[in-house]
């Protein structure tokens, strides 16, 4: 798969055909509009996509899945209304594989693991609680990670979702003891100097809404020399 660059607004692409693009989000970007009224990724993509195709009026563009603010990694975007709720229908019922890198201090208690929680949203501090049993309000959270890499102060682990929760990778690994590298919402010490948090979606794999085919998306990490020393595992 060829790798196309684009430094429109910084925004780097991942991978572009006539019915999705596939960007590596930076830390700070919001995916969609929010009340902060910051500029989100959504709309840069738009302005992309008007400028290269000289496009007069809307750019239709259809936003799929989401990431954290904090967080960095491949965000994928519907540019077609065929390619729209096939993705909807594809992200709904977990026929995508989503891998993700976490940087984090206290190296969990296995080198793998299969994680089971039960989360609990708290919509006043945009914060969910991992317990161990089922309580009311709560969902069925599960993950499965390993240990890529362990670095002088750090552990590289890599994590596949089996569910989608809300900050599902970052309640669970602080509930085990091990908060991701700068998540001071979860129990981190320490911010990054960017606000960023050590979480990267790695690679998105899915079939392609209208070619049917298998396709599969690499983010590089960011240039960080953290992540540069976590990247030969």
């Amino acid at each position: 798969m060829t790798k196309i660059r684009s430094t429109h607004k910084n925004l780097q692409v991942i991978y572009e055909d006539n019915h999705v693009i596939v960007v590596n989000k930076r830390a700070g970007d919001i995916v969609q509009g929010d009340k902060t009224g910051d500029t989100p990724l959504s709309e840069i993509v738009k302005q992309y996509l008007k400028t290269k195709y000289n496009k007069p009026g809307n750019v239709f563009l259809g936003v799929v899945h989401r990431l954290d603010r904090p967080t960095t990694g491949i965000v994928l975007f519907a540019k077609t209304s065929k390619a729209l709720p096939r993705l909807n229908k594809m992200f709904a019922e977990k026929k995508t594989q989503k891998t993700y890198w976490a940087l984090v201090k206290n190296p969990p208690p296995k080198n793998q693991d299969r994680l089971t929680h039960w989360l609990k949203k708290n919509p006043k501090n945009n914060r969910s609680t991992a317990y161990h049993k089922e309580t009311t309000g709560s969902k069925k959270a599960i993950l499965n990670y390993k240990v890529l890499k362990t670095l002088d102060s750090y552990s590289l682990l890599e994590i596949d979702l089996e569910t989608g929760r809300h900050h599902q990778i970052r309640s669970q690994l602080a509930a085990i003891g091990s908060p991701i590298k700068g998540d001071l919402k979860y129990g981190f010490p320490r911010s990054n100097p960017d606000a960023s948090i050590s979480l990267h979606a790695r690679q998105l794999e899915l079939e392609h809404p209208v070619k049917k085919e298998s396709i599969k998306f690499v983010a590089d990490v960011p240039n960080d020399p953290l992540w540069q020393a976590s990247l030969d595992v």
